[in-house]
C-alpha cells in the first residue's frame, strides 16, 4: 500500500472526492444518522450516528486506516463517502468498494458519477486486479450504480449476512482491471 497522502479527485464541475477532514463532522452526522442508510450498510456503521461516531471514524480514516476513505463533495457540501478496503493473503489483489450517500441526494446520479471516477483511480494507484462490492438484494439503486459502471453480477451468497435480526442474501458484483 502507498503512504497515506491527501487525495483529491475531480469528478465533474459540481462533484469531487477528497480525503476526509474534521470539518466534515457536521454533515457526516446529519446525513449518516438515518435508518434508511444504516439498513443498507454493514453493522460497523452505527445507528443512531452520533458526533462521537463521526469523531472516531474521521480519526481512524486520517490516522490509522491503510484503506482509502474519501468524502463525496457535491456543490461544495459533504454528502456521503466512498472507500476501498484492500484485502490480504490470497485476496491481496482485490479491493472491496463501499459507499453511501445522504438520502436527499438519492436518484441524482451522483454515485454513478463518483464510481466512474473512483474505479480508474483505484486501478491506476494501487496494485489490484479486481474491485468488488456486496449489496443487499433490496438495494436496487446500489445494484444499478455498479452495473452502470461496468461491474458484473457474479452471484448471490445465500443468507450470508445477518442484519437487523434476519439472515439475508448478499449480491456480489465485480469488475476486473482489464474490463
Amino acid at each position: 500500500m502507498k503512504d497515506k497522502i491527501p487525495v483529491h479527485i475531480k469528478v465533474d464541475h459540481e462533484l469531487y472526492l477528497r480525503s476526509l477532514e474534521n470539518s466534515d463532522k457536521g454533515n457526516l452526522v446529519k446525513y449518516a444518522n438515518n435508518k434508511a442508510i444504516w439498513e443498507n450498510l454493514m453493522d460497523g456503521f452505527p445507528h443512531p450516528y452520533t458526533k462521537k461516531d463521526a469523531d472516531k471514524w474521521i480519526s481512524y480514516c486520517l490516522e490509522k486506516s491503510k484503506n482509502v476513505h474519501l468524502a463525496i463533495i457535491y456543490k461544495e457540501e459533504y454528502v456521503g463517502a466512498i472507500g476501498a478496503e484492500f484485502k490480504e493473503d490470497i485476496y491481496r489483489y482485490s479491493a472491496e468498494l463501499g459507499y453511501w450517500i445522504g438520502e436527499p441526494f438519492w436518484g441524482k446520479g451522483i454515485l454513478t458519477r463518483v464510481i466512474k471516477s473512483m474505479v480508474p483511480f483505484l486501478f491506476k494507484t494501487y496494485k489490484i486486479n479486481r474491485i468488488f462490492g456486496n449489496t443487499f438484494p433490496k438495494n436496487i439503486g446500489s445494484n444499478k450504480v455498479l452495473l452502470k459502471n461496468g461491474f458484473k453480477k457474479e452471484g448471490v451468497l445465500r443468507k450470508a449476512a445477518f442484519k437487523d435480526g434476519f439472515f439475508i442474501d448478499l449480491e456480489v458484483f465485480g469488475r476486473l482491471k482489464d474490463e
